[in-house]
């Protein structure tokens, strides 16, 4: 049997030398893109590492922007930390849940047929809206007098810019991204677990929210990592729904509800204030924002490829 298996090996390995010329030029390309893609990642991660390391001070992160001269006058930038934080939360608590059930009708009853195509459509095309696109419209939206109790004002005028604002409009930038990983999810669960529980008598959402979901929760999950990346490292929402201050600015004295309706900013915001190309002058508070973003990305990462690891193994043991 282990000569069976060897021969077998080396026939596999065999096929690339009989290949065409133009495929092994495909392959070759093939390869060396992957590469350079993967030396670009790595040359942006070690850039950013260097960077980080030396302009990185625990002071910055526990202490706010202020106004300065020089960049040891301009403080740290822990309310744009908050704010990532913040926004962050308030985008995907409203993605997840809303994203999730539309992957389930789309999945599991895709009724009617038309608003369902309507729907999927809507979701793809708003994957590859722009984001300044979303957030002009969003602009918009809630500058609308009815809106006013969700932005802040100024003498009657709506502002149409506070975190609930942002938040909204973040929460379409990552909305996509939970709707895909979630149907994928669902489309991965084999027939036969759906016919089983309809055998136990289950109705067909009692199968949805007490089987198939807990099946599919790690892909929710990856989704949900996924477009919380996206958020965190979105700039044009920020800047016109956010208000672009360093610092909060709350729309009243309500400790919580006060700064929700208020204006702040995200480390993307504080990065390109900072930047040469922002009205800032403090370009190495810059790179170590863009430093600690880049690590709360990477964990991120980290925790898409943990959970994936972690499902394929409960599905190969199942």
């Amino acid at each position: 049997m282990s000569t069976a298996i060897t021969a077998s090996a080396r026939r596999h390995e065999r096929p690339t030398a009989s290949w065409r010329l133009t495929d092994r030029l495909g392959l070759g390309l093939a390869w060396l893109l992957g590469l350079l893609f993967c030396a670009i990642a790595g040359a942006i991660v070690v850039f950013f590492l260097i960077e980080g390391v030396r302009y990185l001070r625990p002071a910055l992160l526990v202490t706010n922007p202020v106004a300065g001269v020089s960049q040891g006058e301009t403080g740290g930038f822990l309310d744009p930390l908050l704010g990532t934080v913040i926004i962050g939360a308030m985008a995907m608590a409203i993605a997840i849940p809303v994203g999730v059930a539309i992957a389930v009708w789309l999945s599991e009853f895709g009724r009617p047929t038309l608003m369902a195509r309507v729907a999927e459509s809507a979701i793809e095309m708003m994957a590859g809206e722009p984001a300044v696109v979303l957030a002009l419209f969003g602009l918009t939206l809630f500058e609308l007098p009815a809106l006013g109790f969700l932005s802040q004002t100024s003498h009657g005028v709506v502002l149409g810019q506070s975190f609930f604002a942002a938040a909204a409009l973040l929460s379409l930038v990552g909305l996509p991204l939970v709707v895909a990983s979630t149907r994928e999810g669902l489309q991965a669960i084999p027939a036969h677990v759906r016919e089983a529980s309809y055998a136990l008598g289950k109705t067909k959402i009692a199968t949805t929210r007490r089987v198939l979901l807990p099946a599919a929760r790690p892909s929710v999950i990856t989704g949900s990592m996924l477009g919380l990346g996206r958020v965190i490292g979105d700039t044009a929402i920020v800047l016109l729904l956010l208000g672009g201050t360093l610092t909060f600015q709350p729309a009243n004295s309500t400790p919580v509800l006060g700064v929700l309706r208020g204006t702040g900013d995200t480390l993307t915001g504080y990065m390109y204030y900072n930047s040469p190309a922002g009205d800032g002058n403090s370009h190495s508070k810059a790179y170590a924002a863009a430093f600690v973003l880049m690590l709360i990305v990477l964990a991120l990462n980290l925790g898409v490829d943990v959970v994936v690891r972690r499902s394929r193994r409960a599905v190969r043991w199942s």
